[in-house]
């Protein structure tokens, strides 16, 4: 095998390791939420105050950018999601939704 391909090789496994790491931390926020009497509520997000990632137009944190974005969610105490006051009779949902999300 040359260099190259070593380093290739390399690269390859050092992404692998970084994904299962994030996928992990992902599961370890939402264990941790459900324990915590807190539960994912997609669409009731300001612009910018989003929980991690949540679809097209967010990557992290704080990274969605439209208010109440519908692939965006926030963890909310348990219970409260859909019947949440927004703007627009708009409704919080436990499930992403399809309206107001960025084109991607």
């Amino acid at each position: 095998m040359n260099d190259q391909a070593k380093s290739l090789s390399g690269l390859a496994v050092g992404c692998a390791f970084a994904a299962a790491l994030g996928l992990a931390a992902t599961s370890q926020i939402a264990g941790a939420a459900e324990e915590g009497g807190k539960e994912k509520c997609y669409g009731v997000a300001k612009a910018g105050a989003n929980d991690c990632a949540a679809g097209p137009g967010t990557t992290c944190a704080g990274t969605s950018k439209i208010d109440y974005q519908g692939n965006s969610w926030k963890l909310v105490p348990k219970g409260t999601c859909l019947t949440m006051e927004l703007p627009d009779a708009r409704k919080g949902s436990l499930e992403p939704l399809a309206r107001d999300v960025p084109p991607a």
